[in-house]
């Protein structure tokens, strides 16, 4: 059943008439043009669909776009400021925690989430908090370093 769905999105207010239950994945995919969260495995297993609601990483694949209405929702595209990477996407490239990229932007969303929540995590946190983003590519290190140093530079700013 089609109905309006507002919510804010990347930092703009914005509003969609559609089916509520269509999954948030392919609304902001199809229907808004923002092609950074990407469609792995459809059953909330890998992390390439991340996004962020109201702070927290959710699995866009699985959520349903009535599910946002009245929140707060950021994807890949909206985490840089004004031209300016976010510390956590500077990591990534500086540590090259990325090869192929297509988990990046999920791996990178996931990884905010976890540095809002605990801005100093212990190595083992990361790797527990991490756990579920799947990097076929092996660069799992090299993330690990990556969100270390993030969060360094997190707290300094």
């Amino acid at each position: 059943m089609t109905e309006t769905i507002s919510f804010k999105l990347n930092g703009r207010s914005i509003s969609l008439s559609t089916d509520g239950e269509r999954m948030l994945l392919w609304v902001l995919r199809t229907d808004l043009g923002l092609t950074g969260t990407k469609y792995g495995c459809g059953k909330a297993q890998c992390g390439a669909c991340t996004v962020i609601v109201d702070g927290k990483a959710v699995r866009s694949c699985v959520v349903p776009v009535g599910y946002v209405k009245g929140k707060d929702v950021i994807t890949i595209e909206g985490l840089a400021k004004n031209g300016k990477l976010h510390p956590i996407q500077e990591a990534f490239v500086k540590h090259d925690a990325l090869q192929c990229g297509f988990c990046t932007p999920g791996t990178i969303l996931n990884a905010y989430s976890l540095l809002l929540k605990n801005p100093r995590p212990s190595r083992a946190e990361i790797i527990q908090g991490m756990d579920d983003n799947l990097c076929r590519c092996g660069a799992h290190v090299r993330i690990i370093r990556a969100i270390e140093s993030a969060a360094e530079e997190m707290r300094r700013r």
